[in-house]
C-alpha cells in the first residue's frame, strides 16, 4: 500500500490522514505539490514505525524492565493517535497491542521468579535458622563456633525478605548464636575458675617447699616432701604457664633440699662406691618398667624402688646428677603416664564429649527425618540440602566419637 492509501491532501493544502473509518488533519506542507506534502507527513509515520520497531526489539530482548515497558508502550500509543503523520497508524497500534502482551507476558515471569526467589530465600534462611537452633547447646566449642561463623556469611549471602520475615528468623538466629555463646562463656569461665583455684593450692605447696628447702632434718622433711607431692597431684591443673613455673619452684625446692640431704649424707657415708653400684642396679630396675603400659602397676613398682633407692644411701657427687637422672626419668614417664590417664578419664571432659556425640547423633535423626519427609513431599531442594547438613554432622560426629573414644583406652 502507499502513501496515499492513507491520507490525501484538499484543494486548501490541508493534509489529512485516514485512521479507519475516520479522516482527520494533520497539518500542510505550504509551497509543496501534494505528492511532496504527503511525502513530508509520511517521514512522520517512517520516524513513529522506527520508534516502534526499536521498543519492539528492546521488550523482546528484555532490555526493559516491565515497568518501563509499560510507560514506552502508552507513551507510544498516545504519539500515535495524536501523530501528524501518513501513514497505517491503526497497524502501529495494532503492533503495541501485542507488544503490550508481550510485557504483560514478561511481568508475569518477573514477578513468578521474584516470588520463587523470595521462597527459595525464605527456605535457605529458615535452614540456616534450623541448624543454628540445633547447635545452640553444643559443647564442641570450637567446631560448632566455626560452624556458627559459616551460617552468619551464609545468612549475609542470602537474599533480604520481607521486613516483619527477616527480623523474625534473625531474632530466632541470633538467640540460638546468643545462647551458645553464653554456654560457651560459662563454660572456659568454669574452667579458668578451677585453674585460678588449682594456682592457688599450688602456689600454698610451693611456699611450703620453698621453707622447707633449707631442712636438715632429713628424714622427717623428706616424708613431708612426699606428702606435698600427692597434695600436688590432686591439686588439679592451674593455668600452663603458671602450671609450669610453680612446677619449676616446686622442684627446684625439693631438689634444694634432698642436693643439701645428698650432700651431707655423701660426707657422712664412706661407702658411697658401694651405694653407687647399688643405685646403678636400682636404675636399672627401675629403667626396665619402661615403656610404661601399667601406671599403677609401674607406681607401685617405683614405689618399692624409690623405697630402695632411699635406703641405699648417699652416692658421690659427680656421679649424683647421673644416677638419680636415670631415676627421674622413669619418675617421669609413670607421672606423664598417669596425668594422661588422667586427662582420659577425667569425668567432666568424658561428659562434655558424651553430650556432643548425643547432640550430633540426635541432630543427624532430626534432619535425616526433615529429608525423608522433604523427599515424600517433592522438596528435592530441602532434602538435599538436609542431607548435606547430615554429612557435616557425620564428619564432626566422627571426630567427637573418636575424642570419646580415648576416654575408653
Amino acid at each position: 500500500m502507499t502513501t496515499s492509501d492513507f491520507g490525501r491532501v484538499a484543494e486548501d493544502g490541508t493534509v489529512y490522514v485516514r485512521v479507519g473509518e475516520v479522516e482527520r488533519p494533520v497539518g500542510s506542507y505550504p509551497g509543496a505539490t501534494p505528492d511532496e506534502a504527503l511525502a513530508y507527513f509520511a517521514r512522520k509515520y517512517d520516524a513513529l514505525v522506527a520508534e516502534v520497531a526499536l521498543l519492539e526489539q528492546r521488550v523482546r530482548k528484555a532490555e526493559l524492565g516491565p515497568k518501563d515497558a509499560g510507560s514506552s508502550i502508552e507513551r507510544l500509543r498516545i504519539a500515535i493517535a495524536t501523530a501528524n503523520a501518513v501513514g497505517d497508524l491503526d497497524a502501529l497500534s495494532g503492533r503495541l497491542d501485542s507488544l503490550s502482551s508481550l510485557a504483560e507476558q514478561r511481568r508475569a515471569e518477573s514477578d513468578a521468579a521474584r516470588a520463587k526467589a523470595r521462597d527459595e530465600a525464605r527456605e535457605t534462611k529458615e535452614h540456616i535458622v534450623t541448624e543454628a537452633e540445633s547447635l545452640a547447646e553444643a559443647t564442641a566449642w570450637k567446631a560448632t563456633g566455626e560452624r556458627f561463623r559459616t551460617l552468619l556469611d551464609e545468612w549475609k549471602a542470602a537474599p533480604r525478605l520481607d521486613r516483619k520475615t527477616d527480623d523474625e528468623l534473625w531474632k530466632r538466629f541470633s538467640g540460638a548464636r546468643s545462647t551458645f555463646d553464653r554456654n560457651r562463656r560459662q563454660h572456659f569461665a568454669a574452667l579458668d575458675a578451677e585453674r585460678a583455684e588449682a594456682k592457688v593450692r599450688k602456689e600454698a605447696l610451693v611456699k611450703q617447699a620453698e621453707e622447707l628447702s633449707e631442712s636438715t632434718e632429713w628424714g622427717p622433711t623428706a616424708g613431708r616432701f612426699r606428702d606435698l607431692m600427692s597434695q600436688w597431684k590432686a591439686a588439679g591443673r592451674a593455668g600452663r604457664d603458671d602450671e609450669e613455673a610453680l612446677w619449676t619452684r616446686f622442684r627446684a625446692a625439693q631438689d634444694a633440699f634432698f642436693s643439701a640431704r645428698n650432700a651431707v649424707m655423701s660426707e657422712r657415708d664412706s661407702d658411697q662406691r658401694a651405694n653407687l653400684e647399688a643405685k646403678e642396679a636400682i636404675a636399672a630396675e627401675a629403667e626396665q618398667l619402661l615403656p610404661i603400659t601399667d601406671h599403677r602397676a609401674a607406681r607401685r613398682a617405683l614405689r618399692a624402688i624409690s623405697e630402695k633407692w632411699e635406703a641405699v644411701g648417699h652416692v658421690p657427687r659427680g656421679d649424683r646428677d647421673r644416677v638419680e637422672g636415670r631415676l627421674r626419668r622413669v619418675e617421669d614417664a609413670v607421672r606423664a603416664a598417669e596425668e594422661d590417664e588422667w586427662r582420659r578419664t577425667n569425668p567432666e571432659a568424658r561428659a562434655r564429649a558424651e553430650a556432643t556425640v548425643t547432640q550430633l547423633r540426635a541432630a543427624i535423626d532430626k534432619l535425616t527425618d526433615q529429608a525423608e519427609k522433604a523427599r515424600a513431599a517433592g522438596k528435592e531442594k530441602q532434602a538435599t540440602d538436609a542431607e548435606s547438613a547430615i554429612e557435616a554432622r557425620r564428619s564432626w560426629l566422627e571426630e567427637a566419637e573418636r575424642a570419646l573414644a580415648e576416654f575408653s583406652r
